[in-house]
């Protein structure tokens, strides 16, 4: 545990300085959502996505501790010219657009979401402050992101998440009232939890995919490195990292969606008239600068841990495709993220979503 006044960390102020303008793009970009889409997106373009996400420790890992669940709820709208034309804009975003145009042309689209996520020591029985594992944390928050792709070849993401950290994100109810309904252990020490926080991060993710190969009977697969990061007082980390698929049809999307920090995974795919699937493994490394949910909060005294700078997620699962529904599930294994844990964590992510 660290005790004692915290001074605001220089790399989190100006990390928060850059987000200011792009916070605004956001806000006047979601309040002309609704014109501009049904302006601008042609009837032939993939249409509207909503889907639903689930990941907890208990799928997978039967435990009860650390990231031990999250939801989302997310809306994508379908691709519109004018968000195209402000993505090519943007540093990091695909500059190819001129070279490509018909199926390979760059398309754009906003995602809206809402989640949250719950952090818990491994002894969730212990009513005292438990000093050397990690805090009790909530994180309740939305998210307004542009998503871009260079046909199937290349896959661009950039989504701020603006939120609170602390009792306001009600994450307390939430695991009391799941573990009151199944009979479960009842969690004691929510009085330890972090305090109250505002909470912004940015976070920016590319992926791009080799050429697709042939398998065998009748199977293909591909290979999509990746690398990004995010900034903020909730997280602050670079990433790198690969997913390798195998299946029929490759072109659908590039990977189901996860709840961040993870491997990035499109919210958008492309539907079709038959089932199709495919197998996916993947892993990543993160440098992790900050971390809320270890170092404690920002601006005010509270419990923490010593994190772990390097550490990253190994994963693998299925993907299901009907018409316009989508649902996959992965297995993730994550590694330690601070000193004196135990030993890796596992857990599963489930996703469903619909187009239409």
């Amino acid at each position: 545990m660290k005790n004692g006044s915290k001074r605001q960390p220089a790399w989190i102020m100006i990390g928060l300085a850059g987000l200011c303008p792009t916070l605004l793009i956001m806000v006047v970009l979601f309040a002309t959502l609704g014109i501009s889409a049904r302006a601008s997106a042609s009837e032939s373009e993939p249409g509207k996505i909503v889907g639903v996400q689930f990941e907890n420790d208990l799928f997978g890992g039967g435990t009860d501790r650390h990231f031990t669940h999250g939801s989302r709820i997310f809306a994508v709208t379908k691709p519109i010219d004018w968000i195209a034309d402000m993505a090519d804009k943007v540093p990091w975003f695909s500059k190819e657009r001129a070279m490509k145009e018909g199926r390979e042309r760059l398309q754009a689209r906003t995602a809206v979401s809402l989640g949250q996520n719950i952090f818990t020591p491994a002894d969730i029985t212990e009513t005292e402050l438990i000093e050397d594992d990690r805090p009790y944390a909530g994180w309740l928050y939305m998210g307004f992101g542009i998503a871009a792709n260079q046909g199937s070849r290349r896959f661009d993401q950039l989504e701020l998440n603006i939120g609170v950290v602390g009792p306001s994100s009600m994450a307390e109810d939430v695991q009391t009232t799941w573990h009151d309904w199944f009979d479960l252990d009842e969690p004691e020490g929510w009085d330890n939890q972090l305090r109250d926080e505002l909470g912004v991060v940015l976070y920016y993710e590319q992926a791009r995919r080799f050429d697709v190969k042939d398998f065998a009977l009748g199977l293909k697969w591909d290979f999509m490195p990746h690398f990004g990061g995010a900034v903020g007082n909730v997280h602050t980390f670079g990433k790198l990292g690969f997913t390798c698929r195998l299946g029929p049809d490759l072109t659908v999307d590039f990977g189901p969606p996860r709840i961040r920090p993870s491997m990035p995974g499109s919210g958008f795919y492309k539907a079709g008239d038959r089932l199709t699937w495919y197998l996916f493994v993947g892993g990543e490394a993160r440098l992790v600068v900050h971390n809320i949910f270890l170092d404690g909060n920002t601006f005010k005294d509270s419990h923490s841990v010593d994190k772990k700078p390097l550490t990253g997620d190994v994963q693998l699962g299925l993907v299901l495709q009907y018409s316009g529904l989508r649902f996959s599930y992965t297995q993730i294994f994550r590694a330690q993220e601070f000193n004196g844990q135990d030993d890796a964590d596992k857990f599963g992510s489930f996703a469903i979503s619909y187009q239409f």
